[in-house]
């Protein structure tokens, strides 16, 4: 039985390589970046190799000037970052991602999926246009995203992050396959149909990328080296007989959520350290690097754990 290919991404802050991808595919079907993939481009770290610091209003048009050449050989959808931290309000997410909105055709703003990027992405689904829900970790913050988002004109992204729980022993697949899960019975039970995709992301090898696609992600979001990997396998793909080589990583078991309507019912926020604190800050840090003056300490969540 053929399994159908989800969209490939390509995960990256650098132009250079969006041609790259192209030329090595064929095609692209859309692009993600973040605060961490636009210092590692080639003309940011010329500033940092000079000791240059920026004001944010440079920062943020040098990343305008990044999305809009990216922007020019895609025509999918193209996901730019707000910056956040754990002091960042939600009108202030509103207004940098009413703005992000204006840098492309085919805009998908990213949210970090806290209390206050919920309530911007709440917002600006509703106003604006589609997001995409970054740092999710867990069925609840997956669960919070599918009802923060049901106003949704054009569908929405949830990104589950697959490297990052193997980092910690856990099988990050079983997260995409749990989303998946619980998204298809909360379609049954709201009458609506894939208003947020499954985004795979925090793809760290071509077996992370052969499970996305057999567990069934709408699409998947890969570093070039992926891209360059899978072609040298030929584009090989995968059918539903292939076994993912899981190893010693535990499995991530499924959590039979309820449904609810307010997204403020999931608990999406839960405990200092934790995956959602960890990447949270790492994207404010990567951008404060850049800023002259940097922005206040991170705060994390002062809560209790599980």
């Amino acid at each position: 039985m053929a399994i159908k290919l989800p969209k490939i991404f390509l995960d990256s802050g650098n132009p250079e390589e969006t041609k790259q991808a192209k030329a090595l595919l064929g095609f692209l079907d859309g692009q993600t970046t973040n605060p961490s993939l636009v210092v590692k481009n080639p003309e940011v770290q010329k500033s940092i190799k000079k000791g240059k610091k920026l004001k944010v209003n440079e920062l943020l048009s040098l990343y305008k000037e990044i999305i809009t050449q990216i922007d020019k050989d895609i025509a999918g959808p193209l996901s730019v970052e707000v910056y956040a931290n754990w002091d960042t309000k939600a009108s202030t997410m509103l207004k940098q991602a009413e703005e992000m909105f204006s840098w492309g055709r085919n805009i998908h703003v990213k949210f970090p999926t806290i209390p206050e990027g919920l309530k911007a992405s709440a917002e600006f689904v509703k106003s604006t246009g589609p997001a995409n829900m970054t740092l999710v970790f867990n069925q609840q913050q997956a669960g919070a995203i599918y009802s923060a988002t049901l106003e949704t004109k054009k569908p929405c992204f949830v990104s589950p992050f697959v490297g990052r729980w193997d980092d910690r022993g856990m099988n990050g697949i079983d997260l995409v396959k749990n989303i998946i899960k619980m998204y298809k019975k909360f379609d049954k039970q709201t009458h609506t149909k894939n208003h947020v995709l499954v985004l795979s992301a925090s793809i760290r090898s071509l077996e992370h990328f052969y499970a996305s696609i057999v567990n069934g992600a709408d699409m998947i979001t890969v570093p070039l080296k992926i891209i360059q990997a899978w072609v040298d396998a030929e584009c090989w793909m995968p059918d539903e007989k292939y076994h993912y080589p899981q190893g010693s990583l535990k499995a991530l078991l499924y959590n039979d959520l309820p449904y609810h309507k307010d997204y403020t019912q999931y608990n999406v926020v839960q405990k200092e350290g934790d995956l959602l604190d960890e990447g949270l800050n790492k994207f404010a840090n990567d951008w404060d690097s850049l800023i002259e003056v940097n922005a206040k300490p991170n705060k994390s969540p002062k809560t209790k754990p599980e």
